[in-house]
């Protein structure tokens, strides 16, 4: 598992219901990701990071729609990021998307948190 990183991620409690990041086995979340996950927090849903051993972003996403209670599924490599919802085909996520700017990540995980909530989403810059 991955190491706890204060409140910003909950990584050992599988029966909590929460959004779930999926990380190949030997990847750790660098420190661009995190307002992915401070988005995320800001709409009190809480958030969990599992292992999940798929090479490509959109299957581990939709992997990690499956094996989250809330049916939301984030994914990364690098600056591209997958939020993906289980209803959804696993070839067609939610959002599909290169974001190398910090805001514009914490919209997206706002995004998926409210995907959750079932209130509308932020506007997310287009590029």
């Amino acid at each position: 598992m991955a190491k706890k990183e204060g409140s910003v991620m909950n990584n050992d409690d599988s029966q909590r219901p929460s959004i779930v990041v999926g990380l190949k086995n030997g990847t750790t979340i660098p420190d661009s990701a995190k307002p992915l996950f401070y988005g995320i927090e800001e709409e009190q849903i809480p958030v969990s990071v599992r292992k999940i051993n798929i090479d490509g972003a959109i299957e581990r996403a939709y992997q990690s729609a499956l094996a989250s209670r809330l049916s939301v599924g984030i994914a990364f490599e690098g600056d591209h990021f997958i939020v993906h919802y289980k209803n959804l085909k696993e070839e067609h996520p939610l959002f599909d998307m290169t974001v190398d700017d910090r805001k514009q990540l914490r919209i997206l995980g706002a995004n998926a948190a409210r995907l959750v909530k079932g209130i509308p989403f932020k506007e997310i810059a287009n590029r």
